[in-house]
């Protein structure tokens, strides 16, 4: 028999499909678009907001849940590895800083998923690392020409752009994750 999921949860009140109304979403700006940079920096500020969306309210066990079995998947893990994703991208690829990763080594490679664990802890660090890592990336994308290349030749447009990749991907996963734990659905 098929466990019982939880009924759909919104906040909405125009538009009761959506998390929130439009014009409560923290993602939506009414300014307009021009530059390639204007575009990519946007479109990776609404991915990151929409991590942190997607999160909000939500315990360290429901953080913690996984997916389905044998997956390690979880939102809290998502958390740990977009945090490892900048920081590798930004201080290691683009700036070459020596920035070992937080969660992961070559004994445990999947520590960023495999670690996040129902512990309260573990949550507020998690965070605090991931803002840390976007702040840098922020700044860094901020202080250089999308030409600029990191210490590898990489370009930053190549990275900024396989970041919106990187977070729309797990965007999905976020989803469906959180309409398992408490019946939100995506927008």
């Amino acid at each position: 028999m098929a466990p019982e999921l939880p009924a759909r949860w919104t906040r909405a009140q125009r538009y009761p499909d959506m998390w929130l109304d439009p014009s409560e979403d923290p993602r939506e700006r009414e300014r307009p678009l021009v530059t390639e940079r204007d575009v990519l920096v946007e479109y990776l500020r609404r991915y990151r907001l929409t991590l942190e969306l997607k999160c909000a309210d939500l315990d360290a066990e429901q953080l913690a849940r996984r997916s389905v079995p044998p997956s390690t998947l979880s939102l809290l893990g998502l958390v740990r590895h977009l945090s490892e994703v900048e920081r590798g991208w930004f201080r290691r690829t683009m700036a070459g800083l020596d920035a070992p990763p937080r969660y992961y080594s070559k004994d445990d490679p999947d520590g960023d998923f495999d670690n996040a664990t129902a512990d309260p802890e573990l949550v507020e660090p998690a965070w605090q690392a991931w803002r840390e890592e976007v702040e840098f990336a922020e700044a860094y994308v901020a202080d250089h020409d999308l030409d600029h290349q990191g210490v590898t030749g990489v370009r930053l447009r190549e990275v900024v752009v396989h970041l919106i990749e990187e977070y729309a991907r797990h965007a999905g996963h976020a989803d469906l994750l959180r309409e398992r734990i408490d019946g939100r659905v995506g927008q």
